[in-house]
């Protein structure tokens, strides 16, 4: 690890060429950029994510702490390659004036011709395509979730704002259930007269869930609540019976369909590491999550 302090964005370049030559390693098949925004205290658990979805997607990972806009500009960095990374890494500390304009230090440290991505492990901009950081991107990844202010608010915030390339790791979070629940109609394309989803009472992916349900099928959705862990049930009512999927421990569920014989079926909580390698495959726009957000707009404007 290389330590840089008073350094700029050509020192963090400097150091990047260095690592590589003194790991024997001067060119690296390096697939994007990753800038991550995050704070002094969920740095380690979202460099680790990083590191993890980066053996699938190696990258520059550039992790960016915005510090106290107060005072003398600064930038001090950490460079280095290898250690479990399939691509390079800095964390880079910005203080003073600098943290306004934290692209100007980013935005030389981008691979050329090769995708950006930013992510936000926590509290996000309300506007990620507008963020100066954000607007460097073809791809924004926010996590409602894991908000720590306006927790209640935070998804109708990024739904409200969506922009193409936009999206939310709640909504990565429910691929599972809308894979099984797509399955069960496919297998019994019967007719749903009335749904419902349940789950803890702040859960964004039980309220994208449930509009997602909405907007597909165009029947009423009931938002039920539970004690969790997540999603706990979702209910498609049918005149022949309902389709149940049920999930209490967020490992294991039981399904459940009309004549059928109930069976349980694999659905565990994914970790971030997951959340994130599944987002790093999906530069291009994503239709579907745009229309779900629509529609939770409009079913909140209604409640």
């Amino acid at each position: 690890m290389i330590e840089l302090t008073e350094t700029n964005a050509a020192g963090i370049a400097a150091a990047f060429v260095r690592s590589r030559t003194q790991a024997g390693s001067p060119a690296m098949g390096m697939v994007m950029t990753l800038v991550i925004v995050v704070d002094e205290d969920a740095a380690h658990d979202a460099l680790r994510a990083a590191r993890l979805a980066a053996r699938e997607h190696p990258a520059r990972v550039l992790a960016v702490i915005l510090g106290d806009a107060r005072g003398r500009a600064r930038v001090n960095a950490q460079v280095a390659i290898g250690d479990d990374w399939t691509g390079e890494n800095a964390m880079i500390r910005l203080h003073g004036e600098v943290v306004k304009h934290p692209e100007s230090v980013v935005l030389p440290l981008l691979l050329p011709d090769s995708p950006v991505t930013v992510w936000w492990p926590t509290d996000a901009p309300s506007d990620p395509a507008a963020d100066p950081l954000g607007a460097l991107a073809q791809r924004r990844i926010t996590d409602a979730a894991a908000a720590t202010k306006s927790k209640t608010k935070a998804l109708q915030t990024q739904c409200a704002s969506y922009t193409k390339g936009n999206t939310d790791l709640a909504w990565t979070r429910i691929t599972p259930w809308r894979a099984l629940l797509a399955a069960a109609l496919d297998q019994q394309p019967l007719k749903v007269r009335r749904a419902s989803v349940t789950g803890e009472r702040i859960s964004p992916s039980a309220d994208l869930l449930a509009a997602w349900l909405n907007d597909r099928l165009r029947v009423p959705v009931d938002r039920r609540n539970s004690a969790g862990p997540g999603i706990t049930e979702v209910v498609l009512d049918t005149a022949e019976g309902p389709i149940r999927i049920a999930r209490t421990d967020g490992r294991l569920a039981s399904f459940s369909s009309p004549d059928r014989p109930d069976r349980p079926v694999a659905l565990r909580r994914r970790d971030l590491p997951d959340l994130l390698a599944e987002e790093l495959r999906h530069l291009d726009e994503d239709d579907v999550y745009q229309a779900t957000a629509k529609r939770l707009l409009k079913r909140e404007q209604k409640a």
